[in-house]
């Protein structure tokens, strides 16, 4: 960072309280790509796939890429109408882990309280390290300056009183962007912006507020907070204290799972409801067993649909008692299946979730269902013994054999069109 600009931070007045500090890495995924072959530097580069005309989404995109109005979860066949000349590459997240390690390294150089969003962001809270490292603005130049100079990429940092305007800073400017919040500046850089920078304002809430009139951050801000609550609910009084830059969450530095679940993205539409439903078999086998192996249960079960027009449904059900049963996870998210709008519909994804998760070791069973519980806990025990030590395939339901050999078969032949094409 230039002499001259670490100077003009410096001397930001109101700074002393301003603890808190978000780090968001540019373009994460396209930058490192971008910084292990030179040749990319300058290009558009997208992330998700080396096929831009399949089925994926864009996972990240360079900024050189985003003039072209490329952004992420675009599709890639969108992405590739709008920047037919990009490079697209597949991703290697292993390596993107790696580099997030080195980047988290970094942070906890200057602090132990680390609260990571994602591979590329996290909060830091410097409370208590300014004799050992300087003021919070101090402390955010050398984090920057150290991912430069380790890891030859660039981060935006954000630096404020808390969480909320600390996030919202770091997005202000970038890339390699340095903003900082005060708290007698709330008002001059918060309330001029879009309703839909507030946390928690998703498109349809967006929707109803700028149908109210309700566009800025600041004309929310002006409105009676019961007003908010009668329209918005809960929502109302959390969204009226964002807008005054109120945010009384701390930094967390262990942070549990919230849920466990899994997805999947068909490779064609389908509106096939028994492979639906045994592809949700699996599904509830793989989440089942992930919950074991966490040794957590959950109570609320959570299926994901997502039509081949892109709409996504999410239905749920909260239990009495806990689960990790692969068999139970099946039937409450099959009657919730059962219960959507299946017919005369192609799907593209579906997906099945387990929250409101516990402990094992706290979980109470019902006394009428302690005996079909204990049987499937059995059977569930018994497999994955074997998959542990033979493999996923070792042992499976017999409907889920028939999946996997269908889809043996459709690569097999897939492979021969191949082969005969190419013979032509």
């Amino acid at each position: 960072m230039e002499e001259s600009r670490c100077r003009e931070l410096l001397s930001t007045q109101g700074i002393e309280d301003c603890s808190i500090i978000h780090v968001d890495m540019d373009a994460f995924f396209a930058a490192v790509e971008q910084r292990d072959n030179p040749e990319l530097k300058g290009k558009p580069v997208i992330i998700g796939g080396s096929d831009p005309t399949s089925r994926g989404v864009v996972s990240t995109c360079s900024y050189e890429a985003r003039k072209y109005g490329v952004h992420s979860a675009m599709p890639l066949r969108e992405a590739y109408r709008r920047c037919p000349h990009g490079i697209y590459l597949p991703g290697d997240h292993r390596k993107y882990n790696s580099v997030s390690k080195e980047i988290r390294k970094i942070f906890r150089n200057f602090t132990p309280v680390v609260e990571p969003l994602s591979v590329d962001e996290a909060f830091l809270d410097v409370h208590g390290c300014e004799r050992l490292f300087g003021n919070s603005v101090e402390i955010g130049i050398k984090i920057k300056e150290e991912i430069q100079r380790q890891l030859d990429l660039t981060a935006s940092v954000g630096i404020a009183p808390n969480k909320f305007l600390a996030k919202l800073a770091s997005d202000l400017n970038k890339p390699d962007g340095f903003t900082i919040i005060t708290r007698d500046k709330v008002r001059e850089i918060l309330w001029p912006l879009p309703i839909t920078r507030l946390w928690g304002v998703g498109e349809k809430t967006a929707e109803y507020l700028i149908s109210k009139g309700i566009k800025t951050i600041g004309m929310l801000a002006k409105l009676d907070v019961a007003i908010l609550e009668s329209n918005l609910g809960k929502m109302g009084p959390d969204l009226h204290r964002l807008a005054h830059g109120i945010d009384n969450r701390k930094v967390e530095t262990h942070q549990e799972a919230k849920s466990i679940g899994n997805e999947v993205t068909f490779k064609e539409d389908t509106n096939n409801i028994d492979f639906l439903e045994t592809t949700f078999l699996e599904l509830a086998e793989q989440v089942g067993r992930r919950l074991r192996k966490a040794d957590v249960s959950g109570r609320t079960i959570s299926i994901k649909l997502r039509y081949s027009n892109f709409k996504t449904i999410t239905r749920s059900k909260t239990l009495s008692q806990t689960t990790n049963s692969s068999q139970t996870l099946y039937e409450v998210g099959l009657d919730l299946l059962r219960n959507t709008d299946l017919y005369n519909k192609s799907f593209r994804l579906i997906g099945l979730s387990v929250s409101n998760l516990s402990d094992d070791s706290v979980q109470q069973i019902s006394l009428f269902q302690e005996e079909i519980d204990l049987h499937s806990d059995r059977l569930s025990g018994i497999m994955d013994g074997l998959k542990d030590r033979f493999g996923e395939d070792a042992v499976m339901r017999a409907r889920l054999i028939n999946l996997k050999e269908k889809e043996q078969d459709t690569t097999k032949d897939k492979a021969k069109k191949t082969n005969r094409e190419q013979t032509k």
